[in-house]
């Protein structure tokens, strides 16, 4: 029988139950258990973890678990390269394309916002998600941690926040997406490239208020929408300034 010491790290401890957070706990392991089967056995999706020390070893996710072994688990590492440990995968987490499952609407409409590829349907099945996951090298946003489990799935964040505008808050701290941001740049409906049109081309589409008072315009090619610097667009930099720490930037307001 097969008994071995696991200590998981950070954010990761918020997966386990009160009495197993942020100290070391001895348990059973299955029978030709990897690190993989027991870090899910004790409810942290794998996508969660970044690095795995077994014996003070770095070691991947499927390492066989010894009696008596003692097994560090930590999440993402922001501020440290950790890629020379890595056994894991290939390279860090920072593949910054996204697919969000079902629930997580509001917050791929933000990231989109923000100029972050993130593909999204409400018809979305898990299949599909990992699929897209595994054949687009995307990171996968998600609630649901049985969906993070599947071993098709490398690139995963569990979000914890309730409400899209936490969520964001909480990708962007925990995935450092500030330098990579780009605002207004993609078409919140299609998550497809913006672009400057001339306003002459479109000035018989724009309400009369916006005709007179707005002379920077955006569109997309694939819905047609056309986007300006309105309210709507003051409300998004109100939202964006304190997480990416730069007031001015270019912006548009959706006129649907």
């Amino acid at each position: 029988m097969v008994h071995a010491t696991f200590r998981f790290y950070e954010e990761l401890n918020d997966f386990l139950p009160v009495e197993r957070r942020r100290q070391a706990f001895t348990c059973r392991c299955a029978r030709a258990a990897t690190v993989k089967h027991m870090i899910e056995a004790l409810g942290v999706p794998h996508t969660e973890v970044e690095l795995v020390l077994v014996q003070g070893e770095s070691v991947g996710l499927g390492h066989l678990l010894c009696d008596g072994d003692r097994v560090a688990i930590y999440p993402k590492f922001e501020a440290l390269d950790i890629t020379p440990l890595l056994r894991i995968r290939d390279k860090p987490l920072r593949s910054l394309r996204f697919v969000a499952d079902a629930h997580l609407g509001g917050l791929a409409r933000l990231l989109r916002m923000c100029g972050f590829d993130t593909l999204y349907d409400n018809h979305f099945e898990d299949d599909q998600i990992a699929a897209i996951a595994e054949a687009q090298g995307r990171i996968v946003l998600s609630r649901d941690r049985e969906l993070l489990k599947r071993k098709i799935i490398t690139h995963g964040c569990y979000v914890h926040a309730l409400k899209p505008v936490q969520q964001l808050r909480e990708m962007f701290e925990r995935l450092d997406l500030a330098r990579s941001a780009q605002p207004f740049s993609l078409c919140l409906h299609c998550n497809l490239p913006l672009r400057d049109v001339d306003k002459e081309e479109i000035v018989d589409q724009l309400p009369p208020q916006v005709r007179t008072c707005y002379q920077r315009f955006l569109t997309c090619d694939a819905c047609q929408r056309l986007y300006w610097e309105g309210s709507h667009w003051r409300s998004m930099c109100a939202l964006l300034e304190p997480l990416l720490e730069q007031p001015n930037f270019p912006g548009s307001e959706n006129n649907r």
